[in-house]
């Protein structure tokens, strides 16, 4: 009898329920809520799944994150290694990469205004760099936390990574795939906040014919130009252009195919459970987190009102011949801000067709962003 009570007793305690605590409960709570939004609403299922799913085990079973030093066995949890690759930059870089294999750069190339729209809504990072000092942030701290108002989880981890800012990078990363997630909750109200209906039902003209060549030759300059300037981007910027040049130099079209498919949905994999596993209750339930998720809802709601009203500047200069509504794709969450800016235009005048304008403000925030982490790391000098 006593050998049967003491394997229940042993069996017991190696169950969760006897560990789990308020604070993981809650976790698991909204872990259960970001599923709910992936697949019963279809909110960016590729991130919000795997992301919502990591938050799910470490609340559930903490030591799949443990550090190697803090394991019985000297060895890590699984998702611990796998977040060592977005600690070491491979995953967001990796990201990058595969981004720029199924993106199309053509309407950025014939539209070069748009790189104004893309530069206009980065405003919503600086804006938050200050903010997150004025709340009591580190200058590293801040600027990891400012790169969410770009709407780009990868950026956001791998600048958090170089700045040395590891402790925030859950919530940081978090926060930000939370919001390129919801994307078409929170831009709307604003595109429409600073529009008029006459203006988002601006038909644009159709963009001109690129070339081939001017296809191969963009990735090939840009990434000349932007790691001259600022070698530390290269990570991002060049894996982002080599990408787009596998996809237009049309002679390597099986790397295209595993690095805008394939390898893209293995790293996308890989990141997002690792960066939902960085939410365990103890490291995610605290005042900082606050601070940060309400830091990065500002910095994006203010970079898509820069952008709009700008495009709106740009509108009268040009004589009503472009939707502000494009200037809301400025943030660099790809293709979902460019998809929203068409939504929107197609609600007034379902006539409308926005999409491909609105690429090009897109791709100039990915590149924008991209520059505004290095210009960070350049004033923090850091390689």
């Amino acid at each position: 009898m006593d050998y049967i009570t003491t394997t229940l007793s042993n069996l017991l305690q190696q169950t969760a329920f006897l560990n789990l605590t308020g604070g993981n409960l809650l976790m698991i709570a909204v872990a259960c809520f970001f599923l709910y939004l992936a697949i019963r609403r279809g909110f960016e299922p590729l991130l919000l799944v795997p992301i919502a799913f990591g938050m799910l085990l470490v609340n559930i079973y903490p030591d799949i994150m443990v550090h190697p030093e803090d394991s019985s066995t000297g060895t890590g949890g699984l998702l611990y290694y796998f977040f060592q690759l977005d600690e070491w930059a491979i995953l967001p870089s990796l990201i990058f990469m595969g981004v720029g294999a199924q993106t199309d750069f053509g309407p950025l190339i014939a539209n070069p205004k748009s790189f104004l729209l893309g530069a206009a809504a980065q405003f919503g990072i600086y804006s938050a760099y200050f903010m997150a000092i004025f709340m009591g942030f580190n200058d590293k701290a801040a600027a990891a936390i400012s790169i969410i108002g770009g709407a780009d989880g990868p950026t956001s981890i791998f600048l958090a990574s170089k700045l040395g800012q590891t402790g925030l990078m859950g919530p940081i990363a978090v926060a930000a795939y939370s919001y390129m997630a919801l994307v078409p909750i929170i831009q709307p109200p604003i595109m429409k906040l600073f529009t008029t209906e006459e203006e988002r039902k601006i038909k644009m003209e159709q963009l001109r014919p690129v070339s081939k060549l001017e296809k191969i030759l963009f990735p090939i300059i840009v990434t000349i130009v932007v790691c001259l300037i600022l070698p530390s981007t290269a990570p991002l910027v060049g894996m982002l252009m080599l990408g787009n040049l596998f996809r237009e130099s049309g002679v390597v079209k099986q790397l295209t195919e595993t690095a805008s498919n394939a390898m893209m949905y293995i790293v996308v994999i890989l990141l997002g459970t690792s960066v939902g596993a960085t939410t365990s209750a103890e490291a995610f339930l605290n005042l900082d987190t606050i601070k940060i998720v309400a830091l990065g809802l500002i910095a994006f709601a203010v970079g898509t009102g820069a952008g709009v009203l700008f495009g709106k500047a740009m509108c009268k200069a040009t004589g009503g011949k472009i939707n502000p509504l494009i200037g809301s794709a400025g943030v660099s969450a790809v293709p979902m801000a460019a998809r929203v800016s068409q939504k929107v235009g197609s609600q007034a005048d379902p006539t409308n067709f926005l999409l491909m304008h609105a690429m090009g403000p897109n791709v100039a925030g990915v590149i924008g962003t991209a520059v505004a982490a290095g210009t960070f790391m350049a004033i923090f000098g850091v390689k």
